[in-house]
């Protein structure tokens, strides 16, 4: 069982699990163990849940916009965006559903090995997010505002699925700092 120590705050009497005597009366040595709190955002929460539901959608929303367009492929910073999004609408789904499982059968996915999965899963996925995401806004940019050729094109399409993958990348950042900061108080 994964619990926190008592090592960071001192105590002038330590507590005793039999609500007896403090240090000299009693003979209960061991401390009780606190466990850490869920804190919301974290994995098998509601606020973890909401965040993978906003991650799926924005990503999903990004993904679909880019693939209707028909001249995304022609663009390599735009497959990598569809290829990212994509990437990322697989991982919020399976994490969202891991949520939800968690939360009907009430179990804590504080386990080190879990949260450890999940935070190199969500650094990954953020990270290709955002690449994609920079890159697919400087092509966007290149294309209306220095080449003009907006009219040719597919701008309001290439804008609105490079600000969703940018949604999709500011969602799961909390995810990814609440998981390593959990990995970090261990």
């Amino acid at each position: 069982m994964n619990v926190s120590h008592a090592s960071v705050h001192p105590v002038e009497d330590l507590p005793t699990t039999d609500g007896g005597v403090g240090i000299g009366g009693g003979n209960n040595n061991e401390v009780p163990r606190v466990r850490m709190k869920d804190i919301q955002g974290m994995p098998g929460t509601a606020g973890g849940l909401a965040l993978r539901i906003c991650q799926f959608v924005s990503a999903v929303m990004g993904l679909c916009i880019m693939a209707t367009t028909s001249d995304f492929p022609s663009v390599t910073a735009f497959c990598y965006l569809v290829a990212a999004t994509g990437l990322q609408s697989v991982w919020s789904i399976s994490q969202a559903i891991i949520d939800i499982y968690a939360l009907l059968v009430r179990r804590s996915l504080q386990n080190y090995r879990v949260v450890s999965l999940f935070a190199i899963g969500d650094g990954i996925t953020s990270t290709l997010t955002f690449a994609a995401a920079c890159a697919s806004a400087g092509i966007t940019v290149l294309i209306d505002n220095d080449l003009n050729s907006c009219a040719h094109n597919h701008c309001l399409q290439f804008e609105t699925a490079t600000a969703m993958a940018f949604i999709s990348w500011f969602t799961t950042l909390p995810s990814f700092l609440l998981n390593f900061w959990s990995l970090a108080s261990r």
